[in-house]
């Protein structure tokens, strides 16, 4: 591991530990109802007037669970309670108890009442964190019955799931790439390898319809029949998605064993190519099928997905790769981390890299944390190796 990345992952781990997570804890989460905030504003103050995604909620869950793992958060396991109650009171559904609504309002009304695949993507994260963190096997059984839901209400043609329980022109990849990360997490937290079967049938998703072999492009959009939609018709490419899919399945061929370098070379190198602003090296939010930006704005969360993405390729011999991960985390600073609030980030820039959103977006510490757990565990493996190096050296 270079000196370069070792410095950054150093200051990045700084960063989640010491500065964002007790800002969040603090300031994150309404004291009166354990619900999180959708986002503070430039200051750090709760937007008390914005509507709740539910699904923030989940990656709430998982923030708290994961950072508690970590030995980071000493009263997770009450938050994550506290979470749970307030969406048991508040935002389960009124037809059907095993899942959630789309949206509450900001007096925790409910605002929108559909069933989200994407969402209960992120239900099933939580779940899988839940247990693994807190061996909360209640959170197991609620996975259990999420999963026996989706398939029951939810199964589309050909493969995978709809969209919801509400009408769609179109299906798309980003819920089972989401799905994907769960299912990997649940095989990970219960050992069951049911988990592990689910996890394959995106990857054969992912195969079959998700991947353009011929372009090496990871493609958004589909008719019910898996189709891909052309890009006349609004078909697009988000590099962040590719970077993903890059990390994705680096740890499901780890757990299954299934060959997935054609794919990770590929998708990687397309994501760089194409989706790279040459002069900085932040990613594009979106690209067409032919190449050319769609939309030159730059979020905050594909930065977090290059730094994932570039570790697996260096753990797999790409020698380039650690530069790029390190550059990604300096990107994070110089660019979307607030200078004067310590824990606190921006949300996308402009064309010319300008902030189009001061506001700090609670969704994205899921990004963040991801990335942040990641750096460190390449960290260890590496000075693993070096250990283990030394001791075979002869004396």
């Amino acid at each position: 591991m270079s000196q370069e990345l070792s410095e950054w992952s150093e200051r990045l781990q700084s960063w989640m530990v010491d500065s964002a997570i007790p800002l969040w804890i603090s300031r994150g989460f309404d004291p009166a109802t354990g619900s999180a905030y959708e986002q503070l504003d430039s200051e750090g103050n709760a937007d008390r007037d914005c509507a709740k995604r539910v699904r923030v909620q989940a990656r709430q869950m998982f923030f708290i669970a994961c950072a508690s793992f970590r030995g980071w958060v000493s009263d997770g396991a009450e938050r994550v309670a506290a979470l749970e109650n307030y969406l048991a009171r508040y935002a389960t559904h009124p037809n059907t108890p095993d899942v959630y609504v789309h949206l509450l309002t900001s007096d925790d009304r409910i605002g929108d009442t559909r069933q989200d695949l994407y969402d209960l993507a992120f239900f099933l994260l939580a779940c899988a964190w839940r247990l693994r963190a807190f061996n909360d096997l209640a959170a197991l059984r609620k996975a259990e019955a999420l999963i026996c839901h989706l398939d029951q209400y939810l199964k589309g043609l050909r493969g995978g799931w709809l969209e919801g329980d509400y009408e769609t022109e179109v299906r798309r990849q980003n819920p089972h790439m989401h799905l994907l990360e769960a299912f990997i997490a649940l095989y990970d937290a219960s050992g069951d390898g049911r988990w592990l079967a689910r996890a394959g049938e995106v990857f054969a998703l992912f195969e079959n319809c998700f991947y353009d072999s011929e372009r090496g492009l990871l493609l958004e959009y589909f008719r019910h029949d898996w189709c891909p939609l052309s890009e006349t018709e609004g078909q697009k490419v988000e590099p962040g998605h590719m970077l993903e899919w890059v990390w994705l399945l680096h740890q499901y061929s780890q757990r299954s064993g299934a060959p997935v370098d054609r794919y990770t070379r590929t998708l990687y190198d397309n994501a760089l190519s194409l989706g790279q602003e040459k002069t900085t090296g932040l990613i594009y939010d979106a690209i067409t099928p032919s190449g050319k930006i769609h939309q030159p704005t730059k979020r905050c969360w594909p930065i977090t997905e290059l730094i994932k993405a570039s570790l697996c390729q260096a753990t797999h011999g790409d020698t380039v790769a650690e530069q790029q991960a390190a550059h990604g985390i300096r990107l994070l600073f110089e660019y979307y981390f607030s200078p004067s609030l310590p824990g606190l980030y921006i949300d996308q820039l402009d064309k010319q890299n300008q902030v189009i959103n001061h506001n700090a977006p609670a969704s994205t510490l899921y990004h963040l944390m991801v990335a942040t757990t990641e750096v460190i565990d390449h960290s260890k493996a590496a000075a693993m190796k070096r250990r283990a190096r030394q001791e075979v050296l002869p004396s």
